[in-house]
């Protein structure tokens, strides 16, 4: 059996992309919430798992990772396509392109990640506007994704891959929070969030929501 470790309020980027993964593997997996609030991923033995005292955390057998970066691309090699749905593409531009952009997100557009938290995706909606640098943030990843979107099309590649949902993700900070989207952004962000996997994890029940 897989765990994944995930965040009691189930809010986090991070673990919603392992989640998403795992779905789209069709992989069973246990569920185990670590509350952040009170320091319960600093206990000894899921520190000593995770090595980096972060969630989410996957535990594979005796195999343990943190990072969802590092998730993604295990459960791609130890559960490959075609008996498992790919999670990267297949061509090797493809799939560096899709890195790139995975890795930019993580790294990347700190203003409106501060300015529009994931507690306001998913707890209570955001009540000030974004400063400025919210907004060149929030340009920014606008100008990313219709860059990276082809027309018409609501995959970034030939076929689905984990960095639509990320992208999707990223966007809905937007979305959610009633800012203007290109129409072209927001038609690929609304099919993705749609999507049965991503729909099951944006319907979890969380306490302490006021939407």
């Amino acid at each position: 059996m897989i765990t994944l470790f995930s965040d009691s309020l189930s809010i986090s980027p991070y673990v919603f992309s392992s989640f998403i993964s795992l779905r789209e593997k069709g992989l069973p997996f246990e569920l185990v919430f670590v509350d952040l609030e009170k320091g319960e991923q600093h206990a000894g033995t899921f520190q000593d798992a995770s090595l980096t005292s972060r969630v989410p955390a996957l535990h594979d057998g005796a195999i343990a990772i943190s990072e969802s970066s590092a998730i993604v691309e295990y459960l791609d090699e130890a559960y490959p396509a075609p008996a498992h749905a790919a999670l990267l593409p297949r061509s090797l531009a493809d799939r560096a392109r899709a890195r790139q952009l995975m890795a930019w997100m993580r790294s990347d557009l700190m203003a409106l990640r501060d300015e529009r938290p994931t507690t306001t995706m998913f707890l209570e909606r955001a009540k000030a506007p974004l400063t400025k640098a919210g907004e060149e943030a929030a340009a920014k990843l606008v100008r990313v994704a219709d860059a990276a979107l082809p027309s018409g099309k609501t995959s970034l590649f030939d076929a689905y891959s984990i960095v639509d949902s990320e992208l999707a993700f990223m966007l809905h900070r937007l979305l959610l929070n009633g800012h203007d989207v290109p129409a072209k952004v927001r038609a690929f962000a609304e099919a993705q969030w749609r999507r049965p996997s991503v729909a099951e994890y944006v319907a979890r029940e969380r306490p302490g929501a006021n939407l």
